[in-house]
């Protein structure tokens, strides 16, 4: 069902575009990467974080490249000039997130979704910044928002210290801090769909409920709330389930405004990790945006 709603939100912005504009917007397909980030800063054709830059990862595919070590709102610039390059003027953005990159557009989208933009020409320098085009308009034009694994309802392992406390992003990414850092009901009306793996490890015994080894179900599948809480797949008996869509979970907690699951990992397959090469979770991200964001 989803997905149906994702074509039509598709074919509305492609036809305002072209009313407003004249023409028929070109789209991308923007990667926003989490934790250890390992591609070039400011380059974005480098998806070394991701896998094979071949592969097929939806129409025009960027590599959104930020550090993946320093805090949110200190590296958030570098996700704005990737929006302000692709997503603006008659252009339009699909967006793939990964883990912290789930924080990163969040943060993005409610802090300074409705903030003027310069229109840019899509053709960036060598740190990552387009040139003017022309024009202004109030935020990015987006379509969706697809999530994997995605970490911005944090992490017990950085709770616990199970990740270096040296590293400072890990101070965003415990729950507490990453669930207070913005308001994820603001979403500018942009839907993000979740994606959720649970083929946890040997540290799920930190996590509650069902995890991918990294990020617990109450963060991957945008339940909403202060602090994290156990949900699981519908064969554990003894968690409250994490519903598929929009519906509330069990147990009564509600997903964040414009946030469904689109996909849980009920056969316990798919961990946090892209082994190089779109695994884990991404994989199921991977193939939506080749279908989807065209």
């Amino acid at each position: 069902m989803f997905h149906l709603f994702k074509n039509r939100l598709k074919l509305v912005a492609v036809a305002l575009a072209c009313i407003a504009g004249g023409v028929y917007a070109t789209n991308y397909s923007l990667w926003i990467n989490g934790r250890n980030g390992a591609g070039v800063v400011g380059n974005y054709a480098d998806f070394t974080y991701w896998g094979p830059a071949g592969t097929a990862a939806g129409v025009n595919k960027k590599s959104v490249n930020w550090d993946g070590y320093n805090r949110v709102s200190t590296e958030n610039y570098r996700i704005r000039d990737a929006l302000d390059c692709y997503c603006t003027g008659t252009n339009w953005c699909y967006i793939a997130a990964h883990s912290a990159g789930n924080l990163q557009i969040g943060y993005a989208l409610s802090m300074f979704g409705g903030s003027t933009r310069s229109n840019k020409n899509a053709s960036p320098n060598s740190s990552g910044v387009c040139g003017d085009s022309g024009g202004t308009q109030t935020g990015w034009n987006i379509k969706w928002v697809d999530v994997a694994g995605g970490a911005a309802g944090g992490s017990e392992l950085a709770d616990l210290g199970s990740w270096a406390v040296s590293d400072p992003l890990s101070s965003d990414l415990k729950t507490a801090t990453a669930r207070a850092l913005y308001d994820h009901n603001q979403t500018r009306a942009k839907w993000f769909y979740m994606f959720a793996g649970s083929k946890g490890a040997v540290q799920s015994g930190l996590m509650p409920g069902q995890d991918d080894a990294a990020v617990a179900y109450h963060s991957s599948g945008g339940v909403s709330g202060s602090a994290g809480a156990g949900f699981c797949n519908p064969a554990d008996w003894w968690c409250n389930d994490l519903t598929l869509g929009t519906a509330v979970n069990e147990g009564g907690r509600a997903k964040w405004s414009n946030h469904s699951v689109a996909f849980r990992d009920d056969a316990q397959a798919l961990d946090h990790y892209t082994a190089g090469n779109w695994a884990g979770i991404v994989s199921k991200v991977r193939a939506d945006m080749a279908t989807y964001a065209n």
